[in-house]
């Protein structure tokens, strides 16, 4: 329910603050007053575009806020699922900045159009003489048979089975594009891995064999410096070894002398110890060098190798190798189960189609069921609206074919006159009895569901006398169970409003502002005996309207 609306700097309106309540509420004022700009207002709280022309101080920004009770809507899902917090009384505002930059909140968390529409579509619905064409179109005529049927669950099923439908036939014909390509690539790819297996890669072993193979051919020269080097340290007096004992022995006469000599003493010592293990190393590494050109050339094959398949397949080292093994393995054995893959993946779309269908079967049987009351029953209230020869051929036929309505194709074929051509409401429907459709549709419809504030804007377009009357009994009838507000030139409408609203422009300081305004119990007789004789009013005219607002 929409609470309070404030607006600052929109168009002709320099401020505006004013309270709703429940029920049927009407605006009334002159032609040209400003109705529309009201319902421009609210336009951009459910997240209609706008530019900066509706700015009416160009050096400020332009401000529209509303409040809503939204306890009796189970919005909270909606909620959840655009990330917002839910709050039993929500904020909406639309800002639009001089820059022509607008921006919108909810409860104070920025949002974007799409949220703002999908949101406040859930909130208002607005209704003018060319928005009721909406009545037309397949979408809501479907959308107004699953209301009745109650086909809402079944519909969400039906439409994630639909999601999955087409994500496996995408799958399917994935599997098929591959099939032919696989196949043809089959043989070279199996070539590659039978290559690579036999070649039996190990991730770190070229360095290992770089290295080997460095040695293996340079063996004499390895010999000839390993020889010298152990000459140097171990040769019989005159290596390094001998020497260094010496000189620690030395030391070690005078370490009585004082605690530097002895820490001398032990470094030498140490240096000893090390150079002794070096000597070992050494002699160690002789004794296991030994030319030998057979390994040498094994290990330049093995390289070889190595080498070939990197630059085959355009890698330099033995990991991406084996990343490629990796995925010609995948690749082969895809080709190979990939008819297997196809048989399940049809498979699959069967039994997702069978599910599909006895949801299907589920909506048409529902729809069927309620079709005919449906028809009656707006029947009835375009009776009472004055369209007595009023009545619909509804054709639902179930397709094999699915689509987001399930498996049907409706048309809610129409005829105003007896014995008439039935015809597709947009073809043959006029604007006044298209308006009277959609009164009488929502008058259905909110019997059903908790609707959104309904606002209609001169839906009474062409009515008058009996039909007026009984058209604003049927607008106080659904004012019973929600808000509904009514902008109308009737006088009878707009007696029957719980509360009545004035629209009107006033000029301050040479310039013109619009205004709204609740009306007091005397100034609504005022303005509905100016709706009934003018602006001369007369005793008669104020009598008349004093009764309406009884009645």
């Amino acid at each position: 329910m929409l609470q309070k609306l404030t607006v600052q700097n929109f168009a002709l309106i320099e401020t505006l603050n004013v309270d709703f309540e429940n029920g049927l509420s009407t605006i009334t004022g002159e032609t040209g007053a400003g109705k529309s700009l009201i319902l421009g207002a609210l336009g951009l709280i459910i997240g209609k575009r706008t530019n900066t022309s509706v700015i009416k101080n160009t050096e400020k920004k332009c401000v529209v806020e509303a409040t809503f009770d939204i306890s009796e809507h189970q919005l909270e899902k909606v909620f959840k699922d655009k990330d917002l917090d839910f709050e039993n009384q929500t904020f909406i505002r639309r800002e639009i900045l001089p820059s022509g930059k607008s921006r919108a909140f909810v409860n104070d968390s920025p949002v974007n159009l799409s949220v703002l529409q999908d949101l406040g579509g859930k909130l208002i619905d607005i209704h003018s003489q060319h928005q009721t064409l909406e009545v037309t179109t397949n979408e809501f005529q479907f959308y107004i048979l699953d209301t009745l049927a109650k086909n809402q669950k079944e519909l969400e099923s039906f439409r994630r089975g639909l999601k999955q439908l087409k994500i496996a036939k995408k799958e399917l014909d994935t599997l098929k594009e591959n099939q032919q390509r696989y196949k043809d690539e089959y043989s070279y790819n199996s070539h590659l891995l039978h290559e690579l297996e036999e070649a039996k890669i190990k991730s770190e072993e070229l360095q290992e064999l770089e290295e080997l193979q460095n040695q293996l051919a340079n063996t004499e020269e390895i010999q000839e410096r390993l020889a010298f080097s152990f000459g140097s340290i171990a040769i019989e007096n005159h290596g390094a070894f001998d020497r260094l004992t010496e000189a620690k022995n030395s030391i070690n006469k005078i370490i009585s002398y004082g605690d530097s000599y002895n820490e001398l003493q032990k470094r030498i010592s140490s240096v000893c110890i090390e150079l002794d293990d070096i000597r070992a190393s050494i002699e160690e590494e002789i004794e296991n060098l030994e030319a030998d050109p057979n390994k040498l050339q094994l290990v330049s094959d093995r390289l070889q190798l190595l080498y070939t398949l990197h630059k085959k397949h355009g890698v330099s080292s033995n990991k991406e190798l084996l990343t490629i093994k990796n995925t010609l393995e995948e690749q082969v054995s895809d080709t190979e189960n990939i008819d297997n893959a196809i048989n399940n993946a049809e498979n699959k779309i069967h039994d997702i189609n069978l599910k599909l269908n006895i949801v299907a079967d589920k909506i048409h049987a529902k729809r069927e069921k309620v079709l005919p009351k449906f028809t009656q029953k707006i029947e009835q209230i375009l009776v009472e609206l004055g369209m007595k020869n009023a009545s619909f051929s509804p054709v639902l036929d179930r397709i094999n074919e699915f689509n987001i309505y399930g498996g049907n194709e409706f048309q809610l074929l129409f005829s105003a006159n007896k014995g008439g051509q039935y015809g597709a409401l947009k073809a043959v429907a006029s604007g006044g009895e298209l308006s009277r459709i959609v009164l009488a549709i929502k008058m259905l419809l909110s019997q059903h569901i908790k609707l959104p504030t309904l606002i209609f804007d001169e839906i009474d377009t062409g009515v008058s006398g009996e039909v007026a009357q009984k058209m604003a009994n049927l607008l106080q009838e659904m004012g019973i169970k929600q808000q509904v507000f009514s902008i109308t030139h009737l006088p009878q409408i707009a007696a029957k409003g719980k509360i009545q609203y004035k629209v009107f422009k006033e000029d301050i300081n040479n310039i013109t502002h619009t205004n709204l305004k609740r009306l007091t119990k005397e100034e609504r007789i005022l303005e509905i005996a100016e709706m009934i004789g003018g602006k001369q009013l007369t005793d008669a005219a104020k009598a008349h309207a004093e009764s309406l607002l009884l009645n």
